[in-house]
């Protein structure tokens, strides 16, 4: 099941760092609500402190799913999972039936749970969560028979949201966009521009803030990046419109104002973000938390964000601008980070082997 039988890798066990806090002119935008930006630079290639490639040569990925001895990443038009294997190679486990590619739709967000991969995608009809059960053994899975656990949230061409995530109680949690269609992001009755949280079968959850609901916050225009801290705060990443991308805590039930308000608004109805930054600096997708910080990973601005956890309203620009498009960051089995490049997706400029899942050591803060 091979697709690519010359994968352009570099090996697993190679060890990299990012220095965190690098030297940089910080630039104070705190009176707009953007906090300080420290723009950092990584070291120089020549000692042996750059990123590396884990895989090169995908097509439109999306997603990075890691799970004890597994990884997995998607590729959104083609509607295939393809498993990196030990060597740095990958491998097709399956495609899943009943992607409907197009803009910004088709397959998206990936979780793996208790031998089940879950998968959001694109349809004729919607946009859906349908997970699948993992056969066989790392580097020879294969996907079982779908089972479609929520149907309905709906889809467009743009803001389809797309991320999901198991917290740690053990629910999927699931970004969906407002499909430019703004209303339905302050619409308690639609799925769209929400975050949802549901058990691992699709039902509502008893303490969900909602009678009889799957909404867990709304006011949502696109958000596509989730994770938890050690002590189990929720936050996500959400593209704005034209005036400012967010990044928020999650708390159940709490409406983060669109489309009323976008970013910092100090409006009572509305919980604002704890940072936010000019869109073309940002467009924040995937995120993940490591050693103490937030790592969101920028489409437009090309760059992988460090937003520490003990001051949330600060952050440290890496990689800018050197590796193009960044679309999900994803924490591997040995500490490192993985980060997914997406050049190819039409609105990239690719270069030679992209798209590629980057491989960057962090360095341990004292």
């Amino acid at each position: 099941m091979d697709r690519r039988t010359a994968p352009r890798v570099a090996t697993l066990a190679a060890a990299v760092a990012l220095l965190v806090g690098c030297s940089g002119e910080a630039t104070d935008r705190g009176s707009s609500g953007s906090g300080t930006t420290t723009s950092g630079a990584l070291p120089s290639s020549s000692s042996g402190s750059a990123p590396t490639d884990v895989v090169t040569d995908l097509e439109a990925p999306w997603s990075i799913a890691i799970d004890d001895e597994v990884a997995l990443v998607s590729e959104r038009d083609s509607g295939l999972v393809l498993e990196i294997t030990d060597d740095g190679g990958t491998r097709e486990i399956g495609t899943v039936e009943g992607v409907s590619a197009g803009g910004e739709g088709g397959l998206l967000g990936l979780a793996l749970h208790e031998d089940h991969l879950y998968t959001y995608l694109t349809t004729d009809e919607d946009n859906r969560v349908v997970r699948h059960e993992l056969t066989g053994e790392p580097g020879a899975l294969g996907l079982g028979d779908a089972e479609t656990i929520l149907a309905g949230i709906p889809s467009a061409s743009f803001h389809n949201g797309g991320r999901i995530a198991f917290g740690p109680d053990d629910m999927l949690y699931v970004t969906t966009g407002d499909t430019g269609e703004t209303e339905r992001a302050q619409d308690r009755e639609s799925l769209g521009g929400k975050i949802l949280r549901l058990t691992p079968e699709g039902e509502v959850p008893e303490d969900n803030p909602f009678d009889d609901s799957l909404v867990w916050t709304l006011g949502h225009r696109n958000p596509q990046g989730i994770a938890w801290d050690d002590d189990g705060t929720m936050y996500a990443s959400e593209f704005g419109q034209d005036t400012w991308d967010e990044l928020n805590v999650i708390e159940a039930g709490d409406n983060y104002g669109w489309p009323t308000v976008e970013g910092i608004a100090d409006d009572e109805r509305f919980t604002d973000p704890v940072q936010q930054w000019a869109p073309d600096e940002a467009s924040p997708s995937g995120i993940a938390i490591a050693d103490g910080s937030i790592w969101i990973a920028n489409l437009r601005g090309a760059r992988l964000r460090e937003v520490p956890l003990d001051d949330p309203s600060t952050s440290t620009e890496h990689l800018v601008g050197e590796h193009g498009r960044l679309r999900d960051v994803a924490v591997a089995t040995d500490g490192s980070l993985w980060v997914l490049t997406n050049n190819t997706d039409g609105r990239g400029d690719p270069d030679d082997g992209d798209d590629r899942i980057l491989r960057v050591g962090v360095v341990r803060k004292a």
